[in-house]
C-alpha cells in the first residue's frame, strides 16, 4: 500500500490539469497568434516564399559555368573498326571513353542580370505576401472573436429576458387569481415563456456555429470545450478617430501591404520585358571540351609467313588515355536573325503584362484610398449608432419599467406589456450589435494606420 501511495497525487495532478484545459478561455491575442501559426493558407504561402527562395539561387547559377562530364564502355564483336588505328579488323573490342566540358556565358543580352534582378523582387513580393496573408487571417479571427462575443452576450440577454418573464408570470397568476386582470393575460405571458425558451435555442445554436467558424479558422480539432475570454474594451484606445482622414490615408499608402505587393509586381513586369528583349541580343560563349579515349582489342598475332602465332596486346591504359587524349577551347557568337517572331511576340506579350500590372498598382491605390475613407466614416458612424443604442435603450427600459408598474395595477393589459418588452429586448440587441459593429469597425481604422491586431 505505500508503494503506490504516490497514485492519488497523480491522478490528482492529472484531473487539475484536464480541469484547466477544460477551463481556459482564449483571449483574441491567443487566437490570432495560433491562428497564424497553424492556419493552412499561411502555411501554402511560406511553400511560395521557399520556392522563390530557390528560384533566386536558380538565378545566381546562371552566372556560374556549367560542367559536364560523361564517360562510356561498349563492346564490339566481330568485323568492326578500331577506333584508335581506324583499321577494319575482326575482333572483339573494348572501347572507353571519357569526356569533360566547361561552358559559360560571356553576354547574354543581360538576360542573367535582369532575371536575378526579377528573383530578388519575386522573393520580396513573396514575402509581402506572405505578410498580407497573415494580416488577412488576423482580422478574419478578430471578426470570428467578436462575433463569438457578441452571441454570447445575446444569449445572456434571452435568459434575461426569460427569467424577467417567468417572475412577470408569477406576478401575474397573482393577478388573476386576485380578480384584478383577465385569465386571457396569463395565457399571453406563457405564450411570451415558450416564445424566450426558442429564442434560446436559437441563440443557443448561433453561438455554437459562431464558435465553430473560429475553432475551424484556428484550425482546432476539438471546439466543443472551446470558449474565449470577454478582455474587449468599447473605446478607441489609440485615438484613432482624433486623426485626419488624410493621414490616416498617407500612413496606410506607406504601410499596406497590398499596395506594396502591386507595386514589386510593376517592378517584376518591368525585369520581364528586359528579359524578353534580350533575346533581340547577340550572345557570347566560352566553352573548353576534354577527351580521351582507350581501346581494347584481341588482335591475331602472325609470322613472317602469315601462319597465326597468337594474340596480340592492346597498349596499356594509362598510355592509351595519355596518348589519346584531346582538347578543344573557344568562342561561339550568336546573332538571333529570324526566329518566327518568337523574340517579338515575347516582347509583346511582356509589356501587355507590364500595362495590367501598372492599371492593377493604380486600382489598388484607387481601392486603399476608397477603403480607408470607407472605414473612418464607418467607424465614426459606428460610434454615434452605439451612443444612439445606449440612449435608446435607457429609454426603453424606462419605458419598460413604467408599463410593468402600470400592469401591476391592471391599467394595462398583457398585449401592451409584452409590447413594450419587445421594444426593450430589441434595443439591447441593437445595443450589442451597435457595440461590436464599432469595435471592429475601429480595429479596421486602425489596421490602416499601422497599427497591428495585437501587439507583437
Amino acid at each position: 500500500m505505500k508503494k503506490n501511495s504516490w497514485i492519488p497525487v497523480v491522478l490528482l495532478f492529472a484531473f487539475n490539469l484536464s480541469s484547466f484545459a477544460q477551463d481556459k478561455k482564449w483571449t483574441l491575442e491567443e487566437c490570432v497568434k495560433y491562428a497564424i501559426e497553424h492556419n493552412i493558407s499561411i502555411q501554402q504561402t511560406e511553400l511560395d516564399t521557399q520556392s522563390a527562395l530557390i528560384d533566386k539561387r536558380g538565378a545566381l547559377g546562371n552566372f556560374l559555368p556549367s560542367v559536364n562530364a560523361s564517360a562510356s564502355h561498349s563492346w564490339n564483336i566481330g568485323l568492326n573498326q578500331n577506333i584508335t588505328t581506324g583499321l577494319l579488323q575482326n575482333q572483339t573490342t573494348q572501347f572507353t571513353s571519357l569526356n569533360g566540358s566547361v561552358g559559360v556565358d560571356i553576354y547574354k543580352g543581360l538576360q542573367n542580370q535582369n532575371t536575378m534582378r526579377r528573383a530578388k523582387l519575386s522573393l520580396v513580393a513573396a514575402q509581402y505576401q506572405l505578410t498580407k496573408m497573415r494580416e488577412d487571417v488576423a482580422l478574419n479571427v478578430a471578426n470570428a472573436f467578436l462575433q463569438v462575443l457578441f452571441n454570447k452576450e445575446n444569449l445572456k440577454v434571452q435568459h434575461q429576458q426569460m427569467s424577467i418573464n417567468e417572475k412577470q408570470l408569477a406576478r401575474t397568476q397573482e393577478l388573476v387569481n386576485a380578480g384584478t386582470i383577465p385569465r386571457g393575460d396569463l395565457f399571453d405571458i406563457k405564450a411570451t415563456l415558450a416564445t424566450d425558451n426558442q429564442n434560446i435555442i436559437a441563440a443557443e445554436n448561433t453561438l455554437l456555429i459562431s464558435k465553430l467558424s473560429l475553432a475551424q479558422l484556428l484550425q482546432l480539432d476539438d471546439f466543443t470545450k472551446f470558449d474565449i475570454a470577454d478582455n474587449t474594451t468599447v473605446e478607441d484606445e489609440n485615438n484613432i478617430l482624433a486623426e485626419d482622414v488624410n493621414v490616416i490615408y498617407s500612413k496606410a499608402k506607406e504601410e499596406r501591404t497590398g499596395l506594396k505587393i502591386a507595386q514589386v509586381n510593376l517592378e517584376v513586369a518591368e525585369k520581364n520585358v528586359a528579359i524578353a528583349r534580350g533575346a533581340y541580343q547577340p550572345t557570347l560563349q566560352g566553352f573548353y571540351n576534354f577527351n580521351t579515349r582507350v581501346a581494347y582489342a584481341d588482335i591475331p598475332a602472325r609470322d613472317a609467313s602469315g601462319n597465326f602465332s597468337g594474340t596480340q596486346s592492346a597498349p596499356a591504359f594509362f598510355n592509351q588515355f595519355n596518348d589519346n587524349k584531346g582538347q578543344s577551347y573557344g568562342l561561339q557568337l550568336s546573332i538571333p536573325i529570324f526566329n518566327g517572331f518568337s523574340a517579338k511576340n515575347n516582347v509583346a506579350r511582356s509589356k501587355i503584362s507590364l500595362e495590367k500590372s501598372r492599371i492593377a498598382l493604380e486600382q489598388e491605390s484607387l481601392d486603399l484610398q476608397r477603403n480607408v475613407y470607407t472605414a473612418f466614416t464607418d467607424a465614426k458612424g459606428a460610434l454615434k449608432s452605439y451612443e444612439s443604442a445606449i440612449s435608446a435603450l435607457e429609454a426603453r427600459e424606462q419605458s419598460y419599467n413604467y408599463a410593468k408598474e402600470k400592469f401591476d395595477v391592471g391599467l394595462m393589459n398583457s398585449f401592451d406589456l409584452n409590447q413594450s418588452q419587445t421594444l426593450f429586448s430589441n434595443a439591447q440587441s441593437e445595443l450589442l450589435r451597435s457595440k461590436y459593429d464599432y469595435i471592429f469597425k475601429i480595429k479596421i481604422l486602425e489596421f490602416y494606420f499601422g497599427i497591428p491586431i495585437i501587439k507583437n
